[in-house]
Formats: structure tokens, C-alpha cells, sequence
């Protein structure tokens, strides 16, 4: 059976600390630390899935930091949350390209009949399960809403 996400994130902590590789070592725990939170809070032991959706919900709040960090003229800041979100990704699975995402989006219009902006949530609802952990759902949600309103 393949490793667990989270038996990987704990193996690259133990590789990063021979390397010392200080802000790696840093990332990764705050990642195990998110992912043995969760398991807590919801008392289960974390699929790749679930694992997967942390890492991808870390990610974001470091590129929603990262435009903060941009926009106040914190270029240094900005600079640490780029490479964690690259220390990170590193156990994603391979990310769908936007031209992927673009004809599953449109294949996904035709499965449901969608015609307006409207029917949004059930294109999204069509995509969630063929997607998941392999796009940003941001991208996919821009393409979802350029397809129907245009």
C-alpha cells in the first residue's frame, strides 16, 4: 500500500532535519501539526483525501497572505510564504493545468445542461468529485463562471 500523505510530510521532516533546512523542517511540522489537529478535533484517522484538502486550505491562506504581505510592502514576508506554499505543494498530487480544467469544466457543462451563471453550484457539484486535490478550485470556479456567462 502507498504512504499516507501524512507518513510522507513526517519523513521529509526527518530529511530536512539531517539537511538543516531550518524553514522546510519549520513548514513541514506546522503541516503535521494541522493535519494531527484535525484528526483530533474530528477524532478519525485522516485519508489522503482529507489530508489533501488541508494541505490545499494551508496553501491558500498563505497566498491570501502573500497578497497582504504584497500590497502592505512586506516583500520579505511575501518571499516566506511562496516558499512554503512550494514546500507544501510538494505533496499534492500533480495540479491540472488550466486548459485540463477548462475542457473538464466544458464536458461537465454538457453532463448537466447548464446554460446560465445560475447553474454554477451544479456544474461545481458535477466537477468536485473528478477534481478533487488536483485543481484549485478557485481556477475552477473563474472557468465555471467565464463558460456560462459567456
Amino acid at each position: 500500500m502507498a504512504s499516507s500523505i501524512k507518513t510522507l510530510i513526517e519523513e521529509a521532516v526527518k530529511s530536512s532535519m539531517r539537511e538543516k533546512n531550518k524553514e522546510k523542517t519549520t513548514t513541514l511540522r506546522m503541516a503535521i501539526s494541522e493535519l494531527k489537529k484535525e484528526e483530533i478535533d474530528r477524532r478519525i484517522e485522516l485519508d489522503n483525501q482529507d489530508s489533501i484538502k488541508i494541505i490545499q486550505r494551508m496553501i491558500k491562506q498563505r497566498k491570501d497572505s502573500f497578497n497582504q504581505f504584497i500590497e502592505a510592502g512586506r516583500k520579505e514576508l511575501a518571499e516566506k510564504e511562496t516558499s512554503e506554499i512550494s514546500i507544501l505543494q510538494e505533496f499534492l498530487p500533480e495540479q491540472l493545468d488550466e486548459n485540463e480544467i477548462s475542457k473538464l469544466v466544458k464536458s461537465a457543462i454538457t453532463e448537466t445542461g447548464a446554460t446560465q451563471p445560475k447553474d454554477m453550484g451544479l456544474v461545481m457539484g458535477a466537477l468536485k468529485s473528478k477534481i478533487s486535490g488536483n485543481a484549485d478550485m478557485g481556477i475552477v470556479s473563474r472557468i465555471v463562471k467565464e463558460n456560462l456567462s459567456g
